[in-house]
Parts: C-alpha cells; structure tokens; sequence
C-alpha cells in the first residue's frame, strides 16, 4: 500500500548526493539533490519475503520509480501537463505492471517527469522543470521519460519504468549514459497506462546494472531461468552510423573488438541496412519517401521514420483529440503544432503501414534469426544543449526517428549500451533482436557488458595515441565492406571500398589484391595488373596475387609473363591445382 516517504531515506540520499551539488556553479541551472527527477515521492512497499527454505522474491531489496504515465492507487497520473492533471480524477487501481514488480519484491519510491504529454523527444518540461542530465549537466536528458532515466543515472534508484513510443526510453538512456531496455511489442501489459500511440507504446525500463536489467526482465517478461544464450550473428549496420556525429570508430571498434575477444572473428558480419530494408519491404515504396541530399542508401530509414511520426500523430489525436479541443490546454508550442489539428489518414494509408510493419518484422526475423543482434546508434548525436534550436529542426528529429523507427515499427526489442564519454558526453549503441527474442538479448547484453565498458574505456585512453591503431581499423572495417559487395557482386561498389581501405592504409597487399579481383570481374585488366604488382611489393609471397596478375596479364596478350606468374605462385604453392592447369595450359597452347 501507498504511505507516506521515509524520511530517512531521502535524508540518506541527499547526503549521499550532497557533493553533486557542486557542480551547479558552473552552470546557471540549479541542481536540485533529486535532480528534477521527481513529481511524486512515496513508497509502495513489496509483500513480506517467503520464509526459509523457499527462495526470496526476485527483486528483493531493489527500489524503482516509475514515469508519471503509469496509474498509481490514489494519484493522479499528471502526463507531464497540470490541465491534465486538473482535468483528471485519482487513479483507483496501480498499473498492472507496477504491481507485478512490487510483487516481485521491489519497493516503488515515487513518479518521475515527463515531456508534456509524453510527446516530446528532449526531456525538457516548462511546467513541472526539466530533470537535469546527471552525466551532461547542461544538456537534454532526453525524453520522453526523462525523470525515470535521470533517477536512475543520479543512482537515486536501482530501476525505473517508462513508455517507449519513438524512442522514450531508448533516447533518455543513450543522452545519460545507463542502460535502457524496450521490450518486444505487446510483450508486457499496457494496462494501468496513459496510451500515446497504442500500436507503438511499449513498457521499457532504465538500469545501470546489466544484472537488474535482467531481472526485472525476468519478471516482465514472465520468462524463467536458464543456461544464458549467446549470439551467432553480431551485425552492424554500417550505414546506420553514418548518421551519428560521433566517430564512428569510437561506436563500432568497441562493439568489434568485445565480439572479437567473447564470441570470435567469425560471429561478426556487416549489412546496408538501408538496402536491405528497401528490397525485403515492398509496401514501403507506396509512402513518400522524401531523400535528404540525394541519399538514396538512407531513403527506406527515413520513409520508416516519417511513417512513424504520422502513426504516433494520427493515434494521438485518437485518443486525446477531444480532451485538446475541449479544455485547450497550455502546451508547449511544438507538441501544440502537431497535436492541436486533428489528422485524418486515409484507409489505404493505415491499410500499407500495417503491410510495412509485418514486412519489416519478417525482415529482420530473416536477417537476425533466432540469436542474432543487430548494432546500430542509438541516437544520432550527444545529448544537445537544453533549449538548442537544432531540437527544432526537421534534419535533427529525422536522423533520431530513423534509428528509432526500426523497432517502433518492427516491434522488435531493442537495448540501449552505454559507451562511455567522447568528448565529455555520454555515447551508446543499440542492440536489437527479434520481435520474440527478449530473452537472447538480455542475455547478450549480460555476457558482453563488461567486456564492452573495458573496450570503451580503453578507446578512450587511446584516442589521442592511437591514431594509427584506428586508420588501421578503419580501413579493415573497408575491407570487410568491400567483401560483402563482391559477394553480392556489385564489382564497382567493392572497388570504392577497397580503395577507401587503400587511402587510409596503402601498405596492406590485401587490399590491392582485392581491389584487383573485383577489377578482374569488370574486365579492367590494365588496373588489375597494376594493383597485384603493388601487392606483390609489399608481399612476395602473396600467391593470389602472383594468380591474379597472371589471369590479367593473360586477358592483356603478355602471355610469357602470365606463364612466369602461374609458375612461380607453384613455387609457393605446389599444390595450387589453378596455377598448375594455367601454366601447362598456356606453355602448350605457345611452344
């Protein structure tokens, strides 16, 4: 039941945090010790523990607070905006979800802010005070559930709960630097919850320890206890990164190297997602899809990000048009832009995004398996500063719905993997997993967490002193590009990316030798030749070099050469059948 706070508790917490408050004298914003966290403090606290032999309750002694969108017995669920919360009668019974977790031995300490409405992106909130970034005192938190995130990077608690629309709690977790987790759609109940947009909201929640992130998923998710699962398949999405400011070697080495160290070389893959999404996605070509610069690789990303934005904005109006129009609000003049004129979508148009949401989820099904993860940003820049005008932008809430829009529309689950600061602020990726597969990425993120924080620590040490270290990566990571384009024969596209690999490292016979294979199949014999005798240069024992430049040679009319080719890789290689069958060949076909 709901009682009053424990003085001694918040007493304990502000003496704890009492030093943070130090900070506030670089910075015109006051800190407060909750840190603005908070709209409601109180405890719900859990049944007594089962006694002995039995096994305590699974979230025994942790404490959670929970976003001011979830019902609460005797509170007002305020939805970030006092003309609702003066509109609004007491809640009569707490959100499903809340009490499964107190029933789980966990003690709710009280209600976190929102943006207005629970529509913003931010996290900042004129009404109620924006919760202030405990890692980026002068930048966004994030939003929507900025509060529940700020209370857990503030370590004011072990655990809290937000809603996930667009991204409102994969985005707050990236901006403060903790761990955030979006579940599977319709995988933990919406009862006791204020919908923002039914057919995308789902029941997320923040932590700082891999471990608790699990077990509240355990809980959740009702999924039991086994042996921990592994990934056969880490992809990163290589044209994601391309939309985030930050490097993207500082996101992908770390992911690359903790794969490499746990799982292996071989679990590693690339992917155009971009691509990828555009042919396994039919009914995506039917919306608009507007290209930002001509960038047709990122044309399905943004298609699904627009998609999303009118479904979140049509279900919206739905569900709270009527309240608007009738009580007029005070509300923040960019929600009130979307939110105030009601949006009639055609069925047709409702019809397609249904089709667009099976086809993406049967799409990453088919790429992910059933214990793949796919690695993407989670958001597209570090946390920017409060009240920026780049929050304003079109370009800025694009390039952020284009990363979150895969699981909002998909339903896939997808978490949030802090990486430690670049430049001083907090940066992530995110892994996601199969609609279905919560608990294979859990126990992803369990096994892989402390091997990527070391890596992200030592990529921060190293920055300034291994630059070479890093063009090295860089052009490996080409490499790898260029591979998967030559699989997928597109000879031209393999050709860019070995040359990139070249530029930022022309001292790999790799390299030179790849990029003269995918010559050889556009019949450039005259390049193919020159790039095997720069391999050969830098590595006189390179025998798919000696082959390759033996076949151009060949295609050239050099004929005596292409035979001194052939026979010397046999000197290398006895065994090499293709050199033998070329030189005898070639020698029969000329004595």
């Amino acid at each position: 039941m709901a009682s009053s706070a424990a003085p001694n508790l918040w007493v304990l917490l502000g003496l704890s945090l009492a030093g943070i408050l130090l900070m506030a004298k670089k910075f015109k914003k006051v800190i407060k010790v909750d840190f603005g966290a908070f709209v409601n403090k109180f405890e719900i606290l859990p049944p007594p523990p089962p006694a002995p032999p039995k096994a305590p309750h699974p979230l025994t002694g942790l404490t959670f607070a929970v976003s001011d969108i979830f019902d609460i017995n005797g509170y007002v669920t305020g939805f970030g905006n006092p003309d609702w919360e003066r509109t609004h009668e007491s809640a009569l019974q707490t959100s499903a979800v809340v009490s499964a977790l107190v029933d789980g031995g966990a003690t709710c300490v009280g209600k976190t802010v929102v943006d207005e409405m629970s529509f913003g992106v931010s996290g900042e909130n004129r009404h109620y005070g924006t919760p202030t970034n405990p890692v980026a005192p002068a930048r966004i938190p994030g939003g929507s559930c900025s509060g529940a995130a700020v209370a857990v990077a503030a370590k004011l608690v072990d655990f809290s709960l937000g809603v996930d629309t667009v991204g409102g709690v994969r985005q707050p977790a990236g901006h403060c630097g903790i761990l955030g987790f979006r579940p599977s759609y319709g995988a933990v109940s919406h009862v006791g919850i204020i919908p923002v947009s039914a057919s995308l909201d789902t029941v997320g929640w923040f932590a700082n320890d891999p471990s608790i992130l699990r077990r509240v998923g355990q809980v959740l998710l009702q999924v039991p206890l086994a042996v921990q699962r592994n990934p056969r398949n880490v992809i990163i999405a290589d044209d994601c990164f391309q939309l985030s400011k930050v490097p993207v070697d500082r996101l992908t080495q770390v992911v690359i190297r903790s794969t490499e160290s746990l799982f292996g070389k071989q679990v590693l893959k690339h992917e155009n997602l971009g691509d990828y999404i555009a042919s396994k996605v039919p009914s995506l070509k039917a919306l608009d899809s507007k290209k930002s610069n001509g960038d047709v690789k990122l044309s399905s990303l943004r298609s699904l990000a627009n998609m999303m934005q009118l479904i979140r904005r049509n279900e919206f109006n739905h569900n709270h048009f009527e309240w608007i129009n009738s009580v007029k609000p005070a509300l923040d003049p960019l929600i009130s832009a979307q939110v105030q004129e009601r949006l009639e979508l055609a069925e047709k148009d409702v019809e397609n995004f249904r089709s667009v949401k099976g086809e993406l989820r049967s799409a990453l099904s088919d790429l992910l398996k059933d214990d793949g993860v796919l690695v993407i940003p989670t958001v597209s820049s570090p946390p920017p500063k409060l009240g920026a005008k780049e929050l304003l932008s079109e370009d800025y809430l694009l390039n952020e719905f284009s990363l979150t829009g895969l699981a909002s529309i998909s339903g896939c689950c997808q978490a949030t993997v802090p990486l430690g600061l670049y430049e001083n602020y907090p940066v992530s990726v995110s892994f996601i997993a199969r609609h279905g597969g919560d608990r294979v990425l859990l126990d992803t993120l369990h096994t892989m967490y402390a091997s990527l924080q070391k890596k992200a620590d030592e990529a921060g040490k190293s920055k300034s002193s291994n630059d070479d270290v890093t063009k090295e990566a860089s052009a490996d990571m080409a490499k790898e590009k260029g591979n998967n384009a030559f699989k997928a024969k597109n000879w031209q596209k393999a050709i860019g990316f070995y040359t990139e690999a070249i530029k930022l490292n022309n001292n790999n016979a790799t390299y030179f030798n790849n990029r003269a294979a995918a010559y050889l199949e556009l019949g450039s014999f005259i390049q193919a030749e020159a790039d095997c005798s720069k391999a050969i240069a830098l590595d006189k024992k390179n025998v798919k070099a000696y082959l390759r430049r033996g076949t151009a040679r060949e295609m050239l009319g050099y004929y005596k050469e292409a035979i001194e080719d052939f026979r010397y890789a046999l000197i290398l290689e006895p065994t090499n059948k293709r050199a033998a069958m070329s030189a005898d060949r070639l020698t029969k076909l000329f004595q």
